[in-house]
């Protein structure tokens, strides 16, 4: 059996010092309270709280923790590195342009094009590697090494988080709930909700059916290696929960459930159609699970983390055009198992 290290836990009071110290470079990203029957739900009750993070700076959460991870200290005349085709990159190379800092991203081939357009767009010196995440992470690391760079983790280091207990004390303070639902990457995201949390309001996970990370490390009672594909690979996709987001989820999750990449892209119909929002598949997600059924909240106030929008609405035409809503998947999106195993910028 594997043995286990339990790492630090952001704590409350650790999270209320990195709002301070991210208040002048983040945005307090909106909420906006949804009646249940807007978006289709079955047994509508007390009106859905939509976090909206997805306007965050660089699209994504990911901005809050990549802040902190620049901030934790002095850093070298070579900047930072990272590893990711995803959100993640998106966020250090943004983070890194506002404060002045040399930025390295490696990217796996697999990369969209248009994010590898965004990635230098913004700055960051971009190196893609023939393979899959796991090849471009091997490759930062080696980079850091060689260059004296400060090596930045995705998911799992503190930093990470931290920054998303700041999304989870924004959120306690613009609304009353009973439970959060976020998307599962990695860790960072639903690992800084709980941290934040604490057990005094349910935190439920959602991954999709070819990204089974949190559930597979937390029913095999430590993380293991797993294969993914699917729709939301690029954002999900991470082979091997963080040790951090994996303590945190034992501790304080109530339950990750698992949704089909069919209903990721129905949430995403559901949202563009009721509230013309426009969400990636990592972003819809965790509706995923209300809309399926997987998850039931009758009776509880429910808040629903929208985590990220790095999507161009022309490449999923039919998802995105007016008039659109729940109804067949679309083809164009992407179905199971055809996306390549990236595993990049993991939640």
């Amino acid at each position: 059996m594997e043995q286990l290290v339990s790492p630090a836990l952001p704590s409350r009071a650790g999270i209320e010092r990195a709002a301070g110290r991210l208040a002048p470079l983040v945005r307090r990203t909106p909420v906006v309270a949804v009646d249940p029957g807007d978006l289709s739900l079955a047994g509508a009750g007390a009106p859905l709280v939509l976090k909206l993070e997805m306007l965050q700076h660089a699209g994504s959460f990911k901005a809050r923790g990549a802040y902190l991870q620049l901030l934790a200290g002095e850093l070298p005349s070579a900047g930072v590195v990272a590893a990711s085709g995803g959100n993640y990159g998106v966020a250090v190379a943004y983070a890194a342009r506002r404060l002045g800092v040399p930025a390295a991203v490696f990217v796996p081939d697999t990369t969209a094009p248009a994010k590898l357009d965004r990635l230098r767009g913004l700055g960051a010196e971009v190196a893609v590697v023939p393979g899959l995440y796991d090849d471009a992470l091997a490759a930062s690391r080696a980079h850091a090494e060689a260059t004296g760079a400060r090596f930045l983790h995705a998911y799992d280091q503190p930093e990470m988080l931290a920054g998303a207990g700041t999304l989870a004390r924004e959120l306690e303070q613009q609304a009353g709930v009973d439970r959060v639902v976020v998307a599962v990457g990695g860790g960072g995201l639903i690992g800084g909700v709980a941290c934040w949390f604490g057990g005094r309001v349910a935190v439920t996970g959602v991954e999709t059916e070819g990204c089974a990370t949190m559930a597979s490390a937390l029913a095999a009672g430590h993380p293991v290696e797993v294969e993914v594909s699917g729709l939301a690979a690029d954002a999900l996709g991470a082979r091997r929960a963080g040790a951090a987001g994996f303590a945190a989820a034992r501790r304080w999750v109530d339950r990750v459930v698992v949704v089909p990449d069919d209903a990721v892209v129905d949430a995403q119909r559901r949202l563009w159609s009721a509230l013309r929002i426009a969400t990636e598949p990592a972003g819809a997600a965790a509706l995923a699970a209300l809309t399926t059924g997987a998850l039931r909240v009758a009776g509880e106030r429910v808040a629903v983390v929208l985590c990220g929008a790095n999507v161009d609405p022309a490449a999923s035409p039919t998802v995105f055009v007016a008039g659109s809503g729940a109804g067949a998947p679309d083809p164009a999106a992407g179905t199971r198992g055809d996306r390549a195993r990236r595993g990049s910028g993991a939640a």
